[in-house]
């Protein structure tokens, strides 16, 4: 008979810093507004939870935070880069008092092995109540 050998207790995996650059673990992070449990209060809190969503594969919350009158019929996030690291360069407006923003941003990526970055200055609206995507300016 085979000798079997003590089974160790199992320990959580240690928390993950959540991709979007803070220092929280993604479950108490951006993990909260992919899962439906709040809300974004500013454009660059909803800039920051889409990377994560990117991050992490979740293209239904991508369509739901994107402005209905910009939004594709689906969004296929196969085959594409793995994001890495979000760089927030500047803001305007997006505020929990305002209707409009803008986020500046650099996403970092690995592509096939191969670093790259890409830039962009996007566009929110508060649409019933949530902040939106509406698309790059």
């Amino acid at each position: 008979m085979p000798r079997r050998r003590p089974s160790r207790p199992l320990r959580p995996a240690a928390p993950s810093s959540c991709p979007c650059g803070t220092a929280a673990p993604y479950r108490d992070c951006c993990g909260r507004l992919h899962r439906g449990e709040a809300a974004a209060t500013t454009a660059e809190a909803l800039m920051r939870s889409r990377f994560s969503a990117f991050a992490v594969g979740d293209a239904g919350y991508l369509l739901r935070t994107w402005h209905p009158s910009t939004r594709p019929e689906r969004l296929d996030l196969a085959g594409g880069p793995r994001w890495v690291r979000l760089e927030i360069l500047e803001t305007t407006g997006g505020s929990a008092v305002h209707t409009e923003g803008t986020v500046r941003f650099r996403a970092h990526y690995e592509d096939r092995g191969r670093p790259g970055a890409m830039e962009e200055n996007s566009r929110f609206a508060r649409h019933a109540g949530t902040w939106t995507y509406i698309g790059a300016i």
